[in-house]
């Protein structure tokens, strides 16, 4: 029951709204709202030409009005036969958490989306039921394509689609995968605010479980030796809210760095391969800052980002300068403190003295040289930080210490697998080829001349520190290319927050699974993609309304736990843990899924309102 609570203090009084709940099996209650003391109240009721108690009694109505509280109790009796067999092969509880998901889902109109392709094709399944149940099913029941159409049953509401039409789905989807794309980011505005003036990208690799190539699935590196697997790339743009822009697959053996324009170049309505104008996305300005890491770090790329009022923050890697450069990063004087543009520093000066590398251990010393590619000039931004430097340190102690361990645990003089990856602790072994000369055994009784000598190859391995003390030379330095001018910190802040497609990279890895893919059709592969580039993009919006108050396990696992139990002939009751979380949910959303007793009357105005996807739209 939820009513008004009275707090008599000594000088004054308070209201507030309790509800009951159980804790530990008892009934106890809690506080939901503080309305305010008695003086504050009274004012508000003498304003209104009514007494405190009739204000009150006023202000709690339409509290439970707008939590959807019944103001009369609504008791229903079930009953229950001991003697009697529950219904065979009948499912009774069933997941309510992903109309969350759904509310979401309309509000971005992606209903609307496919129904446009579905009457351009005029094909008769429902493809905005396949889209959306994988979509739910994405997020909360991350499987294959056969496990997801048998898992989306367990949703409340039941898909009416059978498992050819979810198939066929795909190939549709992946047929429009451009359109679809820029009208959800155009959707997407009336929902969150984009924040355009600063796009991240970056690529990913998905590994297949196949042995033969084909021309999406490619053999990378050293995986053409049929060793590895075969790898599709995924590049991904985000705004400078973390929210996903746009998204492309490509082969797995492609250069990443050929991968970001054609997509750039779409999202401002430009087409990649003539370069004439075509429709675009509905950016709120074209004049993008284009941040990415040291992948793309390409004249080509730079040369386009310079354009039209366009930029670029990129990751330089200090060991790939050019040696003029890299002499002047190395340079001892000339070093900068963000907000002092008076004092200049020799870094040599910190380093080597003890009692000022402790004042400045996490300061940040910059200087700014200026270099140019074939055909752009720009700003080479470098960084020192001695905490940075003992990071790396750490890190690659860390990582001499298995190889130590690799290279005692691997003396048998076998040949062991090295690697040139630089964040791989194999990198730091050094290998050592032993020839060992065997006479061999007599061939023929009669050719006492023909003995041979036959050679036995051996492997020595140990550290090589000769990586190691070159690796060291760049400890703590970072750099970045701009054409931008301007505050350094604000640029150098530009490039920190690359953090964000990382972890949206993990979020798609580790929680939607989306690496777990059942299909052997290129076009599918592609669909599958997108449909968890969507799942993507409405999991973060989701995150937003939560105001970023739980972890992404929390939310996704509450989604999957959210259950009901249907009561046969009366309704549903819930059969989860409600807390703070489902609290947040309902309180966000404008429905609840916790009463006690649901009725199939109140969970059908449930289901209009969440397709409505008004308590979506933005504020």
């Amino acid at each position: 029951m939820t009513r008004i609570k009275t707090n008599t203090y000594t000088y004054t009084k308070s209201y507030s709204i309790i509800e009951d709940y159980k804790r530990n099996g008892k009934r106890t209650t809690r506080v939901v709202e503080n309305i305010g003391n008695h003086e504050n109240i009274s004012k508000l009721a003498e304003e209104q030409g009514i007494d405190v108690s009739t204000w009150l009694k006023n202000y709690l109505k339409n509290y439970k009005e707008k939590h959807g509280i019944p103001t009369e109790p609504c008791k229903i009796i079930i009953e229950k036969d001991c003697n009697r067999l529950i219904t065979k092969d009948y499912a009774n509880l069933f997941n309510v958490g992903y109309l969350f998901l759904k509310d979401i889902y309309y509000a971005l109109n992606l209903d609307k989306i496919v129904n446009t392709i579905s009457k351009k094709y005029k094909f008769e399944f429902d493809l905005n039921e396949v889209l959306s149940y994988l979509i739910y099913s994405r997020i909360i029941f991350p499987a294959s394509k056969l496990k997801t159409y048998e898992l989306s049953k367990n949703f409340i509401e039941t898909p009416c689609y059978n498992l050819v039409d979810l198939y066929r789905g795909l190939s549709y989807l992946n047929k429009n995968l451009d359109f679809i794309q820029k009208e959800l980011y155009n959707n997407s505005k009336a929902i969150v605010d984009r924040k355009t003036q600063i796009c991240y990208y970056d690529c990913t690799n998905y590994y297949f479980d196949i042995s033969e190539e084909d021309d999406l699935r490619k053999y990378t590196g050293n995986a053409k030796d049929k060793k590895g697997k075969p790898v599709v790339g995924m590049g991904l743009f985000l705004d400078g809210n973390g929210y996903p822009i746009a998204m492309n697959i490509y082969p797995g053996n492609d250069n990443e760095s050929t991968t970001l324009l054609p997509l750039q170049k779409k999202i401002l309505g430009i087409d990649p391969i003539t370069d004439l104008k075509i429709e675009g996305f509905d950016l709120e300005n074209n004049k993008t800052i284009i941040c990415t890491d040291a992948a793309m770090c390409t004249d080509e790329i730079k040369r386009f980002n310079v354009k039209d009022g366009r930029a670029f923050v990129i990751t330089q890697s200090i060991k790939k300068l050019k040696e003029i450069y890299k002499e002047e990063v190395f340079e001892d004087d000339n070093w900068r403190i963000m907000g002092d543009l008076k004092s200049i520093y020799k870094l040599s000066d910190i380093i080597n003295d003890e009692e000022l590398s402790n004042i400045h251990y996490e300061t940040i010393f910059y200087k700014i040289i200026q270099t140019e590619t074939k055909s752009v000039k720009q700003d080479l931004i470098v960084t020192y930080q001695i905490k940075y430097r003992d990071y790396l340190r750490n890190v690659r102690n860390g990582q001499i210490e298995r190889a130590k361990s690799k290279i005692s645990s691997s003396n048998d003089g076998s040949k062991m697998k090295l690697s040139n990856n630089q964040n791989d602790y194999r990198r730091l072994i050094k290998e050592e080829v032993i020839t060992k000369k065997n006479k061999a055994e007599k061939q023929d009784a009669n050719s006492l001349n023909d003995a041979k000598e036959e050679e036995k190859y051996t492997y020595k391995y140990s550290i090589d520190d000769s990586i190691i003390l070159e690796e060291e030379k760049y400890d703590g330095y970072y750099g970045i290319t701009t054409n931008l001018n301007g505050n350094i910190e604000d640029i150098l802040k530009i490039s920190k927050n690359r953090w964000e497609i990382e972890e949206n990279f993990r979020i798609l890895k580790s929680d939607f699974e989306s690496g777990d893919i059942y299909l052997s059709r290129e076009d599918r592969i592609t669909a599958h993609f997108l449909t968890c580039f969507i799942s993507l993009l409405i999991y973060r919006i989701l995150e937003k309304k939560l105001d970023y108050k739980y972890t992404n396990t929390q939310i996704i696992e509450k989604l999957r736990k959210m259950e009901v139990y249907e009561e046969k002939g009366v309704g549903y009751s819930p059969a989860y843990v409600r807390d703070n979380l489902t609290d947040d949910l309902h309180e966000k959303f404008g429905f609840r899924t916790d009463y006690e007793i649901i009725t199939y009357e109140n969970f059908e105005k449930i289901f209009k309102l969440v397709k409505s996807g008004t308590s979506t739209q933005k504020k």
